[in-house]
This record gives structure tokens, sequence and C-alpha cells, in this order.
């Protein structure tokens, strides 16, 4: 195996994260368009958005160092990314808006340690110019982050709640007496 410095790791890391920055462009339309939640889905437009930018602040980099984006598939964002659509196959309503709060998540903080580590290259290296677009990502990522997790509050409540009444409901099944005022209140809380 050839000997490699630090720059080579540096470069490679950045050829990864590309790599997870374009998949996500990809992904991020299609948790969109599954969202129920309509904020939830004009989040991942909007993080669509800014995922842009992250693609081409990346590519200034490249530019700089005379280098290559590509070569490098990120396995770990592929994966992640997997998961992801598996939710959306698995659930429907809120619970899987839930889901897909908790796959965005993952991946928020996957890119979070990934730019943290280009971070700290960038800084060892020397490459002042880099810091400031790679420094901008990061805190792009934990906006998005936080935001999800301001959404994720009342979401998983909203799912715990149709968790919740889809239970009485199979309960109340049984007994035909207590269906109509299952439906009843039903009716009454989506008036509400």
């Amino acid at each position: 195996m050839a000997e490699k410095g630090l720059k080579e790791l540096y470069i490679d890391e950045l050829k990864d994260l590309y790599n997870a920055e374009n998949q996500l462009l990809k992904a991020l339309p299609k948790m969109a368009k599954a969202a129920t939640s309509e904020d939830l889905s004009g989040g991942f437009e909007e993080h669509l958005e800014q995922t842009k930018g992250h693609v081409q602040r990346l590519e200034d980099i490249f530019k700089q160092l005379g280098e290559s984006p590509k070569g490098k598939k990120c396995k770990g964002m592929e994966g992640l990314i997997e998961e992801g659509s598996e939710a959306i196959d698995e659930y429907d309503g809120e619970l899987l808006d839930a889901a897909l709060i908790g796959a965005a998540q993952r991946v928020e903080h996957y890119e979070m340690a990934g730019y943290g580590t280009v971070i700290a290259f960038a800084e060892e290296l020397g490459e002042s110019d880099h810091l400031e677009l790679l420094n901008q990502t990061l805190e792009e990522e934990k906006q998005t982050d936080q935001k999800l997790t301001d959404l994720a509050g009342d979401i998983n409540a909203q799912a715990n709640q149709e968790e919740d009444s889809g239970e009485a409901e199979e309960a109340d099944a049984s007994d035909p007496g207590k269906r109509a005022t299952v439906k009843s209140n039903k009716k009454s809380r989506s008036a509400a």
C-alpha cells in the first residue's frame, strides 16, 4: 500500500463528502414527497437548496486544490439513505414523518462528523480559504438538525396519538356498542 499523507486523506474525505452530498440531492426530493407534514416536507425542500450550496462549496474547494471531486463512493451515506427508503415503505401518516425525521437526523449527524473531520484537517494543513466554506456548511447542518429536533416534538406526539387511537379502535372493535363512540370521537377530533 502506498504511503499517503494528511493532505491525501483530506482530499479523500472531501471526495467522500462530495459523494454523500450528491446522494442526498437525489434522496431529499423523495423524502419531501413522502412526508405527510407540510412543515417537514418544506424543511426537506429547504435543505435540498442548502445541499446544492454544500456541493458548490466543495466544488470550489476542489478547484482550489486542482483536484477532481469524483472517484469515491460514500457507503455510509448510501446505507443511511437506504434506511430512510425502508421507512417510506414501512410506515405511513405521522409515524412515517417520525421515521423520516429519525433518518434525516442520522444523516445530519453523519455529515456533521464528516465536516468536523475535514475542518480539523484543513486547520492542520493551513487551508484557511477552505475553513470558511466548510464551517458555513457545518453550521447549516447543525441548524437543520435543530429544526428537525423542533419538528420532532409535535410530530412524535401526533404519531403517538395516532397509535393510541388505533389501539383503542382495535380494542373497541370487539364491542359493537363502543364502535359508534370511537367513530364519533374521531370525527370530533378531526373537526377540532
